[in-house]
């Protein structure tokens, strides 16, 4: 894979720039957690490590938002958490759980970076404490994920298994001939809203948030949300095994994840389902994943202190 070095300029801090090892008392505090998940995957795929290679590419990203005219090293401070060590194995389920225990509660977003999907079990169970109750989760994927067994296309009917209210999952930009009939009729038997891929390009990505968040997070829930690569298209994701033809656009991603992270009640966000080996040779997959990453940060950035 091809990786050019970086030229040196103070004037033009990067993205790596924002990460730290401790909480910031003078910054807005956002957490990174590594659960590189890959064992249980549908898709064959490599144990290369996605966490470090988005945390290699934000050297490649400036911290300044031309959109919103501000600079995230004012106001932003990443928490770098490190990875979990090998949550596919046994024992995985109470390692995640003791790195999350063992964040600062000054946070106002976590941000765990996957792995495959199986990440998002791993994550929302332990972040609930045994009481899903009090989440509600929106997924951006082409994928139900609502499989038999334990995988990376079963996380969300395992949650819902745990206790996670169907009424209060919303799974946005579902796909053509990427689901089956009977999956699809065990989504409505859970209550589970579904925008459609064709629905979110009738309406702003931002209103389609906007209803996303209001059923997710009614009733005063935190609000988890998943982002799985294989919602972009394949020509801007190669590096997600399941990325097909006609996903969204980098543009239509970025901005989902900017509105969705606005929103205080997100709680957390994960971005799952990239095989580094798989990438192209211009890291294009993983570079969306980093600039995702600096969007959820500008997204906080615009919540009210």
């Amino acid at each position: 894979m091809v990786n050019v070095a970086t030229t040196h300029d103070i004037r033009w801090p990067s993205g790596a720039s924002l990460l730290s090892g401790a909480a910031a008392k003078d910054r807005r505090n956002v957490g990174l957690l590594g659960i590189s998940t890959y064992a249980t995957s549908v898709t064959p795929r490599s144990s290369a490590s996605t966490p470090d290679a988005i945390r290699g590419a934000l050297e490649r990203f400036s911290t300044w938002s031309f959109s919103d005219g501000t600079d995230l090293a004012d106001t932003m401070c990443v928490v770098d958490y490190g990875d979990v060590r090998d949550p596919d194995a046994p024992g995985g389920p109470d390692r995640v759980r003791e790195a999350i225990g063992g964040f600062d509660d000054t946070l106002e977003l976590i941000v765990l970076l996957g792995g495959d999907n199986a990440a998002t079990w791993h994550a929302l169970y332990a972040l609930g404490g045994g009481d899903l109750s009090r989440y509600g989760l929106v997924t951006l994927d082409a994928h139900l994920d609502l499989r038999d067994g334990e995988s990376n296309g079963s996380p969300v009917r395992q949650l819902l298994e745990a206790g996670l209210d169907g009424r209060h999952v919303v799974q946005v930009g579902l796909a053509d001939f990427s689901n089956s009939a009977f999956y699809a009729s065990r989504a409505r038997d859970e209550g589970i809203t579904v925008i459609s891929r064709d629905e979110l390009r009738t309406v702003p990505i931002e209103e389609a948030v906007g209803r996303a968040l209001a059923i997710a997070g009614a009733g005063g829930r935190r609000v988890y949300v998943d982002v799985d690569m294989d919602a972009a298209d394949r020509s801007v994701a190669p590096g997600c095994p399941a990325a097909a033809p006609g996903g969204l656009s980098a543009d239509e991603m970025r901005r989902f994840v900017r509105a969705v992270t606005s929103d205080a009640r997100v709680s957390a966000m994960d971005i799952t389902e990239i095989d580094v080996d798989r990438d192209a040779p211009d890291q294009r997959t993983v570079r969306l994943a980093a600039l995702l990453v600096l969007e959820a940060l500008a997204g906080v950035r615009r919540r009210q202190p």
